[in-house]
C-alpha cells in the first residue's frame, strides 16, 4: 500500500525564513536557512547546543507531551530533523550512526518479509540482511536495480510483505537506477521503497518526490562534510511511519548526540558550495583518469558512455563526487596506488572535505559483485591539479 502521500511540511516552520521570503525556496537556500530559532531583535542566528538529559515535567516514556528525558527528544536534534525534512520534503528523525538508521528503517518490515535490496550495496546494509535472515527475521533478494523488468519479476515472486531498498547511485558500482520507475513498481505489489540517498544527497535529487515511502542518510558523509561526526536519518512523508521510526529509536537507544546533530547541522549550511565544487573536480577526474594507461574502466554518470548518464541526468541535478576506478593489473595494483599517494588519504568513508581512496574489496563482506582492482574515490574540495597531480603520479607508479 502507497503511504508516500501525507503533505510535506513546510519549511523554515522555526521561523527561520525570513520574513516575505517566497514559500519555494531553492535546495541551496534551504541548506543555509532551514532550522534556524525564530528571528527576534537579539535572538540566536544558530541553534545552541542543548547538553540536558533531564527536562522538568511533562513526556511520557515514549516521550509523548513533552521532552521529559533526553532519550525522547532533544531541541539541537530537532533544528537539524527541520533541516533535513525540509531538504528532502518530508518529516526526519536523526539517528546515532548511518547504520542506526538503516535498522530501522529495515525494522519497519514485519518479521518473515523479503527485502529486495542492490546486489553492489553498500556492505554494511549487506551485512545487517544477512544476520536478520539469519535469525530469519528477514529474506533477502539481491537484484539489479538498474533493470526495472528484473526488478518487477523479483517482486512477484514475493509471495508476502516485501520491501524495495534501493540505492542510486550504488556504493560503490556508481550504478543508476530508475526510482520513479521501481517504486512505482514497488506500490503496485504493496512493498515498502526505502533509498538510501547517501550519494546523492536532497540537493541532486529527492526519491519522495520520486514515489518512495522511506529515504535514509548517513549524515556522517555529505550532509555533515568534516568527517568528524556519525549520524544517521530517516525522512519520510508518512505520519505512522515517522511515529513507528520514532517509536523504535526511543526504544532501541539509538539517539544522536547534541553535539554531533550541532556540527552536523552547521556542515549542513556548506552543503551546496561543498558539493558543488566536489562533483565539478569528479567530473574532470573522470574524463582524465579515462587517458591513463593504468586505469582499465572508470565510472561515474557524467560520462556520456556510462550506462547510467542518460537516467542520471534526467533524474538528477547532478553526478555526485564519487568516482570509481578499475586499475589495470588487479588488486596488487590497486594497492599499489593507494600505498603511493601522498594527498588523497587512504581511509574508508566518504563526503567530506579531504579527498579519500581506498580499495573496497579489502573489506571481506563486500559484494562479490565489486571487482578485487577496483578503488573507490571520494572527491574533497582540494585544488583539481593538486589532486590530479597527486593521483596520476601513483598510477604511473603502479604502471613500471
Amino acid at each position: 500500500m502507497p503511504v508516500n502521500d501525507a503533505p510535506t511540511p513546510a519549511p523554515g516552520s522555526r521561523g527561520g525564513s525570513p520574513a516575505g521570503a517566497p514559500r519555494a525556496l531553492s535546495p541551496e537556500t534551504l541548506a543555509v536557512v532551514a532550522g534556524r530559532p525564530p528571528r527576534a531583535a537579539g535572538s540566536e542566528l544558530n541553534t545552541p547546543v542543548s547538553l540536558s538529559a533531564t527536562y522538568v515535567g511533562g513526556g511520557d516514556a515514549l516521550g509523548e507531551g513533552g521532552l521529559g528525558y533526553g532519550r525522547f527528544g532533544n531541541p539541537t536534534w530537532e533544528a537539524l530533523e527541520e533541516a533535513l525534512g525540509a531538504l528532502e520534503g518530508g518529516g526526519a528523525l536523526t539517528f546515532a550512526s548511518g547504520m542506526a538508521a538503516v535498522a530501522a528503517a529495515l525494522h519497519l518490515a514485519p518479521a518473515g518479509a523479503t527485502v529486495l535490496v542492490p546486489r553492489g550495496a553498500y556492505n554494511g546494509t549487506h551485512a545487517l540482511l544477512a544476520l536478520l535472515a539469519e535469525q530469519r527475521r528477514l529474506r533477502v533478494h539481491p537484484v539489479d536495480v538498474t533493470d526495472v523488468a528484473a526488478v518487477r519479476a523479483g517482486l512477484a515472486a514475493v509471495g508476502g510483505p516485501a520491501v524495495l531498498w534501493l540505492e542510486s547511485p550504488t556504493n560503490p558500482l556508481l550504478e543508476v537506477a530508475d526510482l520513479a520507475a521501481l517504486a512505482a513498481a514497488g506500490r503496485e505489489r504493496g512493498a515498502l521503497v526505502v533509498v538510501d540517498n547517501t550519494f546523492a544527497t536532497p540537493l541532486l535529487q529527492r526519491p519522495l518526490d520520486l514515489g518512495a515511502d522511506v529515504v535514509v542518510h548517513a549524515v556522517t558523509k555529505y550532509l555533515s562534510g568534516h568527517s568528524d561526526v556519525l549520524l544517521g536519518a530517516v525522512v519520510t512523508r508518512s505520519e505512522d511511519l515517522r511515529a513507528r521510526l520514532g517509536r523504535h529509536r526511543t526504544l532501541h537507544g539509538a539517539i544522536p548526540g547534541p553535539m554531533e546533530a550541532f556540527l552536523a547541522l552547521r556542515g549542513l549550511r556548506t552543503l551546496p558550495l561543498r558539493l558543488e565544487r566536489s562533483q565539478r573536480s569528479a567530473a574532470e577526474l573522470a574524463l582524465r583518469l579515462r587517458g591513463h594507461r593504468a586505469v582499465a574502466r572508470v565510472r561515474h554518470p557524467s560520462l556520456p558512455d556510462d550506462p547510467g548518464h542518460e537516467l542520471a541526468r534526467t533524474q538528477m541535478r547532478g553526478f555526485g563526487a564519487i568516482v570509481s576506478v578499475e586499475v589495470a593489473g588487479g588488486a596488487t595494483a590497486a594497492d599499489a596506488v593507494v600505498g603511493a599517494v601522498c594527498l588523497w588519504v587512504p581511509a574508508t568513508s566518504l563526503g567530506g572535505v579531504e579527498s579519500l581512496v581506498e580499495r573496497r574489496r579489502r573489506h571481506a563482506g563486500e559484494p562479490d559483485v565489486v571487482p578485487q582492482q577496483l578503488l573507490r574515490l571520494s572527491v574533497g574540495v582540494e585544488d583539481l591539479e593538486d589532486l590530479w597531480e597527486d593521483l596520476s603520479q601513483a598510477l604511473d607508479a603502479a604502471a613500471r
